[in-house]
């Protein structure tokens, strides 16, 4: 007897990429787009004279192909580019509470802002208001605080540099280090935990370094959904007979097989290139075990065979290797075993695989820093890397995986909640304030001062806050109790609607149009993953007249605000050029940065670990010690299974395109649970019943933290993990259950039971 058929639930045969990406693709453009104009658009994206996709942070290539974007780049561009819109009249039909009783699906699906927007709360709906009333009104309840510190200042990786920098700078003459910010939900692991072991806070490969690898490694990530440019420098990779070693808990599709929509071969014959070598389905969490399991069979081989280790590496360039050693001798198999779910025999095959290769990238994603353990997961990596000096050689190195097109450029320009002493020093020089030096709030620590009342105004430059954010029982009242929110944004979306006592929508030129100003158009510029710094100009005509840019609606508050302040923040915004001096002044590494933008494909950032120069306190590169992996690392009963948090195919974090995730087989809905068979038996479940997650109750303060109605559907995944879908499940992330070094919210490593639900009865009428 075979599954029972579940609606919404078939199984999806093809390759990731191929007929089907180009099928999505054409969806998304006759959906949102004017079809004549799509095409124009979609060559613009990614190229030297046009715009940089507004999704992920893969780099460009050389402009060998005819096109360089993607199945989800082009659901971003035509998202953004929708000919639908959200105007005063829509607002004035409906009123927040109706509106916060659509999806997020819905909300943003009726496009694009067009004016800006205050909250009245006599009729509880959106009224238009004019910039000068909005920026004037800002500034006095900003004015008002009893303390800058009451006001929190957010940032969305979707910002750009010139945003983000006079964003950083409007607050810090305001008074304030409370920068929040996406990076603290996904990467901040590698942000803290990078520069404790080579010195900087970035990855260390290139593009041309994938093309000169032995071996790839890849770690938590799932490149087909959530950065699907990078699947072409993969394809290429696998085709070259380079090893693909995978390390996931479920099995993704594009890490199995893909068809490169460019490739006219397998295009034409719907054939597709294997993409993972081996396929190692790791425990959720248990990457910390795995990696120490790898790094132990590694120092077995050089017993055994010698010549392994990178001795002489490891002498001129590293400290700390003698306690690694020690700490892995004394680390027993049966407990990594116990841990990541794998085998001493399959750990034992990736170090041999390892050991023979001359030339190893490992890439990862946040299936790897959103751990309570994520800061160590990032160490313990550099640390296999640099047992075998796999770091600042050709074809080599470490390689994060970032989300937004430049959440690395903001933290770049300063968006952080920890200045460097050298940078607040800089701003005083130039700027002529005294800028604050006591470190401000995270992401999480924003959300915690807000929920105790401590926090009175939220400024957003982009992004969905509160619903990224864990906990939405205690988040989403936060907001409420807010005397002041802002929001900068093209769409509406629900933490929007979550209106304190003041709340303005401020609607802002999206990445796909022109950007007018007084000197004429202009480009703003990004970072991505690789540390390639370039410009980005859009050409499509505003989908409103009264839209301002970023760096203007930033600028305006800051003028509005800071009446005393020395910087003429209006002049800055006639020319982008002008920011750009300032962060070239305040910034190293942005020499003559007006200049190298404007050559096609801009400039990259110094990188020292590159030429093996380590910008640590001791100048060597530094290995960790990961306390975990013992006797007292096993905290959960063993009927608790570990949730995953995910994102579906049509989903960039928490914009949702669509409702089908086709690569895993779910059509038409979200409420699903994916489970190992051999959970579902040990709990009495099959396949399509109805379930209750709980988070264990040693978790979040001892609250019940829920969510009921989810269908459990069987799934090729690790024994012992679960996964559903984000936002959604974010109502069993406890606010406080976070990695305490980098402060990241444990996403993908949630304690939790799965409980029979039976159906309600279905009420008679009277």
């Amino acid at each position: 007897m075979g599954k029972r058929e579940v609606p919404g639930i078939r199984k999806y045969d093809a390759p990731a990429g191929g007929w089907g990406a180009l099928k999505a693709t054409a969806q998304a453009v006759h959906e949102q787009m004017q079809v004549v104009e799509a095409p124009i658009v979609l060559m613009r994206t990614n190229q030297p004279t046009g715009f940089d996709c507004p999704g992920c942070a893969w780099p460009d290539k050389e402009h060998r192909s005819t096109f360089q974007f993607c199945e989800n780049g082009a659901k971003a561009v035509t998202w953004e580019a929708t000919s639908k819109r959200v105007t005063p009249e829509f607002f004035a039909q409906h009123t927040v509470t109706d509106l916060l009783r659509l999806s997020d699906y819905e909300l943003e699906n009726f496009g694009r802002l067009t004016h800006p927007m205050a909250y009245d709360p006599t009729t509880d709906k959106f009224r238009e208001v004019s910039w000068d009333a909005a920026f004037e009104r800002i500034g006095q309840v900003l004015r008002g605080l009893e303390t800058p510190d009451q006001a929190e200042f957010y940032t969305s990786g979707r910002a750009s540099n010139e945003a983000a920098y006079l964003f950083q700078l409007f607050a810090r003459e305001f008074g304030t280090n409370n920068f929040p910010d996406c990076s603290n939900m996904c990467h901040e692991a590698t942000s803290v935990g990078l520069p404790q072991s080579i010195g900087i806070g970035k990855g260390t490969v290139s593009l041309d370094d994938f093309e000169k690898t032995e071996l790839i490694i890849s770690m938590g990530h799932n490149p087909g959904t959530n950065h699907p440019r990078m699947m072409g420098t993969l394809h290429e990779a696998a085709r070259r007979g380079v090893p693909i070693i995978v390390f996931n808990p479920l099995k993704e599709r594009a890490l199995e097989r893909f068809a490169d929509p460019q490739n006219v071969i397998e295009m034409a014959t719907f054939s597709s290139t294997a993409i993972a070598s081996t396929y190692f389905q790791v425990r959720a969490g248990g990457d910390a075990a795995a990696l120490k399991g790898i790094m132990k069979a590694l120092l077995e081989l050089e017993v055994g065979q010698g010549n392994v280790l990178d001795r002489d590496f490891i002498a001129v360039h590293t400290e700390g290797f003698d306690a690694l050693v020690a700490d892995l001798a004394k680390t027993p198999w049966a407990l990594i075993e116990k841990e990541c779910g794998l085998t001493q025999s399959q750990l034992e095959q990736v170090a041999q695989a390892y050991a023979r290769s001359n030339a190893t990238i490992i890439t990862y994603g946040m299936g790897l820093t959103q751990h309570n353990t994520g800061t160590w997961n990032v160490r313990l990596i550099a640390d296999l890397l640099l047992m075998r000096g796999n770091i600042g050689k050709p074809g080599a190195g470490i390689c994060p995986l970032r989300g937004h097109s430049n959440v690395q450029g903001n933290r770049t320009v300063g968006i952080t909640e920890k200045p460097s002493e050298e940078f607040l020093g800089k701003l005083e020089e130039i700027f002529g304030f005294k800028p604050p030096k006591e470190h401000g709030h995270d992401a999480v620590q924003t959300m915690q001062a807000m929920v105790e009342g401590r926090s009175k105004a939220l400024i957003c430059l982009g992004g969905n806050f509160a619903v990224a954010m864990p906990d939405p029982e205690l988040a989403f009242p936060a907001m409420k109790q807010l005397d002041l929110s802002v929001h900068l944004g093209t769409k509406l979306n629900r933490c929007h609607l979550l209106v304190g006592k003041e709340t303005f929508i401020l609607p802002v030129i999206g990445r796909t149009e022109l950007d007018m100003q007084a000197s004429g158009a202009q480009s703003i510029t990004v970072e991505d993953s690789m540390s390639m710094v370039h410009a980005s100009a859009g050409r499509l005509r505003p989908a409103s007249q009264f839209l301002r840019s970023e760096p203007a609606i930033v600028a305006g508050m800051a003028a509005a605000t800071l009446k005393g302040s020395k910087t003429d923040w209006m002049r800055l915004v006639d020319d982008y050029d002008r920011i750009r001096e300032l962060i070239e002044r305040t910034i190293p590494g942005f020499d003559d940065y007006n200049e190298r933008i404007r050559v096609p494909g801009g400039f990259r950032m110094p990188l020292p670990p590159t030429e093996r120069q380590w910008p640590t306190p001791s100048g060597k590169a530094v290995f960790s010690v990961f306390p975990g992996v013992s006797e007292n690392y096993l905290p959960w009963e063993d009927d608790v299974l570990r949730l995953i948090t995910i994102r579906s195919h049509d989903q960039y974090n928490t914009t949702i395109y669509g409702l089908d995730d086709r690569y895993r087989g779910v059509f038409g809905r979200r409420d699903v649970l994916f489970m190992h068979p051999s959970d579902l038996a040990a709990r009495g479940l099959e396949h399509g019943d109805l379930v209750e997650i709980e988070t264990i109750s040693k978790l979040g303060k001892g609250r019940n933290l829920r969510l009921p109605g989810i269908t459990v559907i069987e799934y090729d995944i690790a024994p012992g993990s679960v996964a559903a879908y984000y936002p959604e499940a974010n109502v069993l992330v406890p606010l406080d259950y976070i990695d305490e070094e980098c402060g990241t919210p444990s996403y993908k490593s949630i304690p939790v039971r799965v409980l029979r639900q039976e159906p309600q009865p279905v009420a008679q009428a009277a």
